[in-house]
């Protein structure tokens, strides 16, 4: 004879649901016609029937819990391509909830006193807390924490927050009392502040798309979500003890539905989309294999993967570039931030390649080093593709000033075409200094919005502030074009310095 038994329990508390599974099948043969007795035995490992002298074991307990705030497993697709995920996050935090305040009884407190041999309430003053008119001071339930985001300089990519999408704050802390008003009541605890610390040049934005922050400098922070504020206490007096205590405070409970008023309201819950833009002063712009990760090498201490296949470089790499030292002390404030970009080919619009999203790390930038191949069959094709490329994903990055690098000019078929190379790049654009200062958004001539609409072709746009040839793998020109990089940087800081005085205050 065999039966089978199965157990399902599913239990809820709060916002979070666990259920639990259990099936228990016991599975024993056709007892003998005489009575058998089950002792009350029961253990992980087995259910143990005794039957006279003969023993019968059979057990299989399966067991299954599922919480629907836990974290989901990582993807295997986050391991692979990171740098799909490195730049761009939605996550999910709340702040915590207020502390419960507490129904406080004073006849409570007479009658405990009086069991003590108290007989005679003290009234003075110092017994229990007040303001400086007089009225009482009931606790309060603590404060639910706040989540707060910062920049943190030891962080570069936003995967973790791939693993780990959901942040919740602690909830403030009850009022200890046990329902009787004396002078050692306290506050509840305050909950600490949440800190999530994120990369520098994070923006933050609400799932809407509103601009919350943009944590571009170390340690800045924004307050995204406020914790909830503690509960208030309510006192619980005699009818006919009402009014002369509600002379001393305000909390009285007058009757049950007041007795909302001492839970801690919720804290905030919201969506945010995190966005990452490399912090860099010079973005490093070209097709695959045109040597950008070379040029970062040889003249900075970074140290990005190099290979002789195209899209060696998936995520932006940051190397720190050397004052200039002919400014003697001023060197040090010289000094600038090289962000070596994916490459770049025709159709990355469409997105081809690794597409062109990663352009969106040159918003910062204020200087754009254009890194070329010579030794190709038509290096000035790749030049107009890359081009094209930045004018169809944001006209504005053909405005900023650029250098122009021709690479591997050590090659003989790059070697002899040098300077008609030189020449041609220089022809395509116009006399127009893109480091020159503009007008302020307040004194631009209203009449110019229409032809600033106009689709613009690359020979419209300025030409670039220098071209150079050098063989970054065999370190020839290299100073030569570290001379023209900090000379673009001087511009650019000249023209900053140029606008802000033009700006009237």
């Amino acid at each position: 004879m065999g039966f089978l038994e199965r157990i399902s329990y599913s239990h809820s508390v709060g916002s979070s649901c666990t259920e639990i599974r259990i099936m228990v099948s016991l599975i024993s043969t056709s007892p003998p016609s005489s009575s058998f007795n089950i002792h009350p035995f029961f253990s992980p490992r087995g259910v143990q029937f005794r039957h006279n002298c003969v023993n019968y074991k059979r057990k299989t307990v399966r067991c299954a819990v599922t919480s629907a705030d836990a974290s989901p497993p990582p993807s295997t697709s986050l391991a692979k391509e990171p740098h799909k995920y490195f730049d761009h996050v939605i996550i999910t935090v709340r702040a915590g909830d207020g502390g419960h305040g507490a129904v406080l009884n004073q006849q409570q407190q007479q009658q405990q006193q009086q069991q003590q041999g108290k007989t005679k309430l003290k009234k003075g003053k110092g017994s229990l807390k007040r303001d400086f008119d007089g009225s009482l001071i009931l606790p309060m339930g603590g404060h639910g924490g706040d989540v707060v985001l910062y920049a943190d300089e030891s962080k570069d990519t936003l995967l973790e927050f791939h693993n780990k999408g959901r942040y919740h704050a602690k909830r403030g802390g009850n009022v200890d009392a046990m329902g009787v008003l004396t002078s050692m009541l306290r506050d509840g605890l305050a909950a600490p502040t949440l800190r999530i610390a994120v990369p520098v040049g994070t923006v933050v934005k609400s799932k809407r798309g509103k601009m919350l922050a943009d944590l571009a400098q170390p340690w800045d922070e924004v307050l995204v979500a406020r914790g909830g504020q503690g509960g208030i206490s309510l006192l619980e007096m005699p009818q006919h003890k009402r009014k002369k205590m509600m002379a001393l405070t305000t909390n009285v409970m007058r009757d049950d539905s007041d007795k909302v008023l001492i839970h801690g309201q919720p804290g905030e819950e919201v969506k945010l989309e995190l966005i990452l833009r490399v912090v860099a002063d010079v973005g490093l712009i070209g097709l695959p294999n045109a040597g950008k990760s070379t040029l970062l090498a040889a003249i900075t201490l970074a140290k990005p993967d190099i290979a002789d296949y195209p899209f060696t470089t998936l995520m932006p790499n940051l190397g720190r570039l050397g004052g200039d030292p002919s400014l003697g002390a001023g060197m040090y404030s010289s000094e600038a931030t090289l962000a070596d970009l994916p490459g770049l080919i025709e159709g990355a619009h469409l997105g081809k390649g690794l597409g062109r999203n990663f352009l969106r790390h040159l918003r910062r930038t204020r200087l754009l080093v254009h890194v070329v191949d010579a030794a190709t069959e038509n290096p000035i094709n790749d030049y107009r593709t890359v081009r094209e490329e930045l004018r169809m994903y944001n006209p504005e990055y053909l405005d900023r000033p650029y250098v122009v690098i021709l690479n591997k000019i050590d090659l003989p078929e790059a070697k002899d075409k040098l300077p008609s190379l030189t020449q041609e790049i220089m022809r395509i654009g116009n006399d127009g200094a893109a480091s020159d200062p503009k007008p302020s958004p307040e004194v631009l001539d209203p009449l110019s919005d229409e032809t600033d609409r106009k689709e613009k072709r690359l020979e419209d746009y300025p030409r670039p502030l220098s071209v150079v040839g050098v063989s970054v793998l065999k370190g020839i020109r290299i100073n030569e074009m570290l001379k023209e990089i900090r000379s673009a940087l001087r511009k650019c800081s000249d023209s900053k310095e140029a606008l802000s005085f033009s700006v009237p205050p």
